[in-house]
């Protein structure tokens, strides 16, 4: 949902995510800004080419070293 809108409004729709989600309903989120998905992300799956090549815990996917070298910039 954050393709081509300016950071201000990427953090508005990240925030309302959160808040559906607290609200305790499940959300699916595809999404190419892996910093901001996996921030928010209970679980996340990561694709290359459309397959699976890593998934688990977003926070825990966000210090992954491979996770960090592809997707956020070392």
């Amino acid at each position: 949902p954050s393709l081509g809108l300016a950071p201000l409004l990427v953090r508005e729709i990240f925030d309302i995510v959160k808040r559906i989600n607290e609200e305790g309903k499940t959300v699916l989120l595809v999404e190419q800004n892996a910093f901001a998905a996996l921030s928010v992300a209970h679980y996340a799956y990561i694709l290359e080419v459309g397959r699976v090549v890593l998934e688990g815990p977003g926070r825990e996917l966000l210090e992954n070293p491979k996770v960090k070298e592809a997707y956020l910039g070392g």
